[in-house]
């Protein structure tokens, strides 16, 4: 299956009878990283794999998230290394720009001080600081996880090469007429005294107040409800639906507006839902989307009434309230006035928070920079359509359709002073003009730039691209785009990977910035709750790598990778995890210190006996669904077949049935030590991308080879012996169905038991040695007594099972038993059967009575047939 001419294979090999993750991990990743391993040439004429890490704020630290995403995109990248490709995964990290500030900011306040203290040159030379002292922190947490990084190309979306792309592409969608400047509604933070962008809003049910109000005078009265009381200051309107009777003697008319001295018209508008509540609804184009769009329909005006941080501006009774307070105020004056028809409290209802400092968000009207979307969105929807770009899972396209299609104007302006500067001069008679990266800005008195940056979902959006260079044209570029996977989570799919679609095509003139979405759900805790850092669930998972090793991590992770869909995660889980890695360890040294050997070729089939030809029909077709798993993105079902394949299979069923041939030596001996080294070089090596450290520790001793990350990947060879398969089965079943029978009895695993083996005219007759070493039985002697018959698998197993067990003890504690469960399903029947007790009981609660039946009726037919096979007093 494998080429193994160039190894040198290793006799003796010592290895530390166990297996200390911090002793090994550290050293092989500096190993990896010296040797050049995951450094790509753009020059190599193998066929090009890239994958670009979405990139971590440099804000960030690893968390179970990022392990997630890490792990499998790391899978990926040293499968297709070994594979033959020349592999690019590049690493990096984003500015993040509100995070990034905020850290600052905090910094800051800690002195005393505040940005507007030392101005924006010296602000932004202090967040560079920050960023090459505690920035990037995660990158180096990677390595701990064991991400094989290009660290050679290592980027960031505000180095002098992104810093170029982002300018040229602002520029050329300037001059193409997709970037705009105009007053629209956007999400304000009071705090960060920004805009931010809809992924940057968390909602959550607050505890409001519904609060139900007259407007206008004598018969030209009507009742609108607000959960924001203060906005109604800013009201130029009331809107009803046009075929409302109700109202309709009021359409065109002007009503006064409670606590001003303004009158306001009644416009009919079809937004309005004359079902829900009273069929009218105030109009506040300043600080509501939907009330924005009834203003440009009816040419309303637009009337702000707060600033930036959120106080009252207007109406000289509530000026400079902030608008929580004006909001007690308000209701407080109209109550006064008897304006005030309902109040509902609590009335909970989902509210925006900012997702950096929690404030409640305020739909604000403002000047910004937009992105026209319309075209972008059209050809990144296209791009899906017809295939140039697959979506993983595939049902994730109809959600990937619903916002594409229907995307709005993107903001792309923020006020803040970390980021990407917007390249637009302001002039003193009026002068627009955007700059591009090789143009000189004017100068000269009056001449200003904008002081606003730009989101930083802008910069990312180029990752894909401006990583590899671009706007030149660099070798990387040419041989490493168009990316071959994105893997990122579902829940960025409409902020981030729209965007790097919109801007790939654009930019490189129609060519996908990736061929394949692999999007994964969210890690959770083993109860599916949500991990946090404000709940007790939050892990940090350089603690469990600390604990258990990274493979362990990696391997828990990958395991429950189901495409698209959310991973629950528990320490009891990477404790097994880590079982698994000592399984690999002490069985491979047990098997290496028994022969297990790669010199020379395979013995020819006919050399081989049964329970060879098996395991090597077994490990062809476990490397085909491995391939299969991979190319569809299936990491669950792969690691759950390499966990079944090397533990069950590999460890615990050919390495034991061999024992009985490594004993007896000979050549046969010497053929399943060959046999048994080629299992254990093609499982470390399909093991490798998942648990790279372990697999690589005992391959380069087993083969003396370079390194796995260097070393082929194997292929199927198309060798299957079912006959062997069946063979083997069979020899299972027998093992399996007598380890029960024992274990029904009492007997210890090690208690040594006489038996004849009634094995003639079948298959197993061959495997009678494997057979009693693995079931601990002696030949029957004299004296011997069947006390146990087992017909299995078309042999009998008779046991003498006098002087091993107690049998009337044994006979007396199962007829205890069997009296219980008994008594358990009576109980059980006389509820089912019981009209009135169904007739009231929750259906949960039948269920459990159903369940507690099942298991009754079990353990009835168990325990009986354990009484039948005690030996007779």
């Amino acid at each position: 299956m494998t080429e193994n001419a160039s190894q040198q294979p290793v006799s003796n090999p010592e290895l530390p009878t166990q297996y200390a993750p911090a002793e090994v991990e550290g050293k092989l990743y500096e190993r990896w990283v010296e040797r050049g391993y995951f450094t790509a040439d753009p020059d190599s004429e193998k066929p090009p794999y890239t994958i670009v890490i979405p990139p971590p704020n440099v804000t960030g630290a690893l968390h179970l998230g990022h392990a997630f995403q890490v792990t499998l995109m790391d899978a990926l990248t040293r499968r297709k290394r070994m594979q033959g490709f020349e592999t690019l995964w590049l690493p990096g990290m984003d500015h993040a720009g509100i995070a990034t500030q905020n850290k600052v900011e905090q910094q800051l306040a800690e002195e005393g001080k505040s940005r507007q203290d030392l101005g924006r040159e010296q602000f932004t030379e202090r967040v560079w600081q920050w960023k090459d002292e505690f920035g990037g922190r995660i990158l180096g947490q990677l390595r701990r996880l064991g991400a094989g990084l290009d660290w050679s190309r290592e980027r960031f979306t505000m180095d002098e090469g992104l810093s170029k792309a982002v300018q040229t592409i602002f520029k050329k969608l300037y001059d193409d007429e997709l970037i705009y400047r105009a007053e629209r509604i956007i999400n304000w933070c009071p705090r960060c005294l920004t805009a931010i962008s809809d992924i940057e809003v968390d909602y959550q049910d607050d505890d409001g107040e519904l609060v139900s109000l007259t407007y206008g005078e004598g018969d030209e009265t009507l009742v609108v409800a607000t959960t924001r009381v203060e906005t109604m200051l800013g009201d130029t309107a009331v809107a009803v639906h046009p075929d409302d009777e109700r109202y309709a003697h009021l359409i065109g008319k002007r009503i006064k507006l409670p606590l001003t001295n303004r009158t306001i018209p009644v416009v009919a508008d079809h937004h309005v839902d004359p079902e829900f509540g009273t069929g009218a609804v105030k109009v506040t184009p300043a600080h509501d989307p939907n009330d924005f769009a009834i203003g440009q329909r009816h040419g309303l005006e637009s009337m702000t009434i707060m600033d930036e941080r959120g106080v009252i501006t207007v109406h000289g009774p509530f000026e400079g309230l902030d608008r929580f307070e004006a909001r007690s105020a308000i209701v407080a004056a109209l109550r006064e006035q008897g304006r005030v028809v309902a109040e509902k409290r609590p009335y909970v209802h989902s509210v925006g928070h900012c997702s950096r400092c929690k404030t409640t968000v305020e739909p604000r009207l403002s000047l910004q920079w937009w992105v026209k979307v319309e075209t972008l969105a059209g050809a990144a929807g296209d791009a899906v359509r017809d295939g140039r770009v697959e979506l993983h899972p595939k049902e994730m396209e109809r959600r990937y359709f619903d916002w594409v299609d229907n995307l709005n104007d993107w903001c792309i302006s923020r006020q803040l002073w970390w980021g990407h500067r917007i390249p637009v001069w302001y002039g003193p008679a009026g002068e627009v003009i955007c700059v591009g990266p090789d143009e000189e800005p004017p100068s000269g008195d009056g001449w200003t730039q904008d002081p606003d940056v730009l989101d930083t979902w802008f910069s990312s959006g180029l990752w894909p691209f401006s990583t590899l260079g671009w706007p030149e044209e660099t070798p990387d570029l040419k041989k490493f785009y168009s990316t071959d996977v994105l893997l990122t989570g579902h829940d960025i799919i409409f902020f981030w990977v729209v965007r790097m679609m919109m801007f790939g095509l654009y930019a490189m003139d129609g060519e996908v910035p990736f061929k394949t979405v692999a999007l994964t759900g969210l890690v959770r805790d083993e109860f599916g709750k949500k991990m946090s850092k404000s709940n007790p669930n939050a892990v940090d998972p350089l603690d469990w790598m600390d604990n258990y090793g990274s493979d362990a991590v990696r391997f828990t992770l990958a395991k429950g990778a189901n495409p698209g869909a959310d991973v629950p995660i528990g320490e009891d889980w990477v404790q097994a995890s880590r079982n698994f890695a000592n399984k690999i360890w002490n069985a491979t040294r047990f098997a290496m210190m028994n022969g297990a050997t790669l010199e020379g070729p395979l013995p020819p089939v006919e050399q081989l006996s049964a329970t060879d030809r098996w395991i090597l029909s077994r490990l062809n077709a476990t490397v085909a669904e491995v391939d299969a798993f991979y190319d569809d993105f299936q990491f669950a079902k792969l690691s759950e077949t390499l966990y079944h394949f090397a533990w069950d299979e590999v460890f615990d069923w050919y390495v034991e049935l061999s024992k009985t041939t490594f004993f007896a030596g000979g050549e046969q001996a010497k053929v399943s030590a060959r046999v048994l080294g080629e299992v254990l070089d093609v499982t470390l090596r399909v093991l490798h991308p998942i648990v790279p450290f372990v697999t690589e520790q005992l391959w380069t001793t087993l083969t003396g080879g370079e390194s796995l990350v260097v070393a082929d990947w194997p292929e199927d060879s198309g060798f299957r012996d079912d006959a062997a398969e069946k063979e083997i089965e069979l020899v299972q079943q027998v093992v399996t169905e007598v380890r029960r029978f024992r274990s029904d009895q009492g007997l210890q695993p090690g208690q040594k038991v006489p038996a004849e083996l009634a094995l003639d005219g079948t298959v197993l007759a061959p495997h009678e040695a494997a057979i009693r070493q693995l079931l601990r039985l002696q030949p029957a002697g004299d004296g011997f007594h069947a006390t146990a018959t087992l017909p299995v698998a078309g042999a009998t197993v008779a046991l003498d099972l006098s002087g091993t067990i107690d049998v009337e003890a044994e006979r007396k504690r199962l007829t205890k038993d069997l009296g219980a469960a008994e008594k358990e399903k009576a109980q059980a029947n006389g509820k089912l059967n019981n009209e009135a007790f169904l007739g009231k009981a929750p259906d949960n609660v039948v269920d459990k009575i159903r369940g507690r039946l099942a298991k009754a009726e079990a353990d009835i037919e168990r325990i009986t047939a354990q009484l039948a096979n005690l030996p007779q007093s």
